[in-house]
């Protein structure tokens, strides 16, 4: 009987021990929300490979250049819309040129440590024999992500000029949200 009490009253211990350690299954689950990254949180640069490049060379369409970011932090973020985009122009007339934003619908994307996303940039480029005045000539892209005020200064490495619209209310050169 001593070692019938002994098994229950251990159990009990046991249970009880378990219990007062016990997370309710509803808070062992929920997990933190990941928050937007931040500029500090990423890298970013021009995608160079293959099929990325835009095809400069030819002036009868337009073309897609892609910027990169990555997540280098140690946390999982999001980024969700557009970019902002200036172009520096090379040429003393060309000035900067904030490039105006596409129609398409953003989607949300999260980013684990690691883990690169990119975007687009509609480009409509001209001939070299097109009046210095009707064209811009990209030296480098200040990129900004979604929701931030520091940018990262990236060289243009692509050559060729574009038709420059940048007072255009419809221009041919335009950026698309992050994930497209």
């Amino acid at each position: 009987m001593k070692s019938k009490l002994t098994a229950v009253a251990l159990a009990a211990v046991v249970v009880a021990g378990t219990a007062a350690a016990a997370v309710p299954a509803s808070a062992a689950s929920a997990k933190a929300e990941p928050t937007r990254c931040h500029t500090a949180d990423l890298k970013a640069g021009f995608a160079t490979g293959g099929d990325a490049k835009p095809e400069m060379g030819q002036t009868e369409r337009q073309t897609q250049a892609y910027i990169w970011f990555t997540n280098q932090s140690e946390r999982t973020c999001t980024l969700t819309g557009f970019a902002g985009v200036d172009m520096v122009g090379a040429q003393a007339t060309d000035g900067t040129w904030s490039l105006v934003r596409s129609s398409k619908a953003p989607v949300r994307m999260i980013l684990e440590r690691g883990d690169t996303v990119d975007f687009s940039i509609n480009l409509l480029p001209v001939a070299n024999t097109t009046p210095q005045k009707e064209k811009f000539v990209p030296a480098k892209f200040l990129v900004t992500p979604p929701n931030e005020t520091e940018h990262f200064t990236l060289k243009w490495p692509f050559g060729g000029q574009i038709l420059k619209q940048d007072g255009a209310t419809h221009p041919a050169t335009y950026l698309n949200p992050i994930g497209m």
